[in-house]
């Protein structure tokens, strides 16, 4: 199975320390942020990783070659970053079946593998891992409305009177259907190709998306102020 890592951005809010290199490689608790997504995926099974990579991507070749842990690593390019959705279509060129697909600033300690399950077992072509968050959250991002049973009927991105609460937290399992969708997306109000845009496509398509609720904890690095966030929650998942 194929583990695809997005990691193409400037970084721009990690800024001084990623004026040198690519956020990927920014350390957190000692190892470059690509170290512990690689990690986490192949903790679920993954045998090969794809990277997409942009700013400084040479960079992140040079620190990692051609393989990670045995596991052989394979570089996609996306020369213009223009959203989620715009990369991982440049990703499902190199991916084949089923594959999973990790944020390259996530750091997580969570129940992915009940992604993947609840995925094979229900025959989706997308699953996403989700987390119950406050209104007030719900109302700054993209939220995720289900039936009640896990099965999703939609994504509303930053509405003002949230149908839901569900946000997503940047892992997901997906079938090849979803490169089609990505391919088929139109620019959002902020000129990019979005992700939640991607997966309602598939939806109207009458394609399954499934959700799981996060258990654990699932970290977006974005700023130098959350590297002491992520590492304390890191020293206490050692303490336990």
């Amino acid at each position: 199975m194929d583990g695809v890592v997005l990691a193409a951005g400037e970084g721009t809010r990690m800024r001084p320390l990623t004026a040198d290199r690519p956020k990927g490689l920014v350390e957190v608790d000692g190892k470059p942020l690509l170290t512990h997504c690689f990690e986490t995926l192949l903790s679920v099974g993954v045998d090969r990783l794809v990277v997409v990579v942009g700013y400084r991507g040479d960079d992140i070749v040079a620190r990692y070659g051609d393989q990670y842990q045995n596991v052989p690593v394979e570089y996609v390019q996306q020369d213009e970053q223009l959203g989620l959705a715009h990369a991982l279509e440049r990703a499902c060129s190199a991916v084949d079946g089923t594959f999973v697909m990790l944020n390259g600033d996530n750091v997580c300690r969570a129940n992915l593998g009940d992604v993947l399950d609840r995925h094979r077992k229900s025959d989706a072509s997308a699953t996403l891992l989700v987390e119950d968050v406050s209104r007030a959250e719900a109302r700054s991002t993209g939220v995720v409305t289900t039936d009640g049973e896990g099965g999703v009927t939609g994504l509303v991105e930053k509405p003002p009177d949230p149908p839901s609460t569900l946000v997503t937290r940047g892992f997901f399992a997906f079938e090849p259907a979803i490169g089609h969708a990505c391919a088929l997306t139109r620019p959002s109000e902020r000129g990019e190709y979005e992700l939640p845009d991607a997966i309602d496509l598939l939806l109207s398509a009458g394609h399954r998306v499934e959700a799981v609720e996060l258990e654990g904890w699932c970290y977006n690095v974005n700023e130098p102020g959350d590297i002491d966030t992520v590492e304390q929650r890191l020293g206490e998942s050692v303490d336990r």
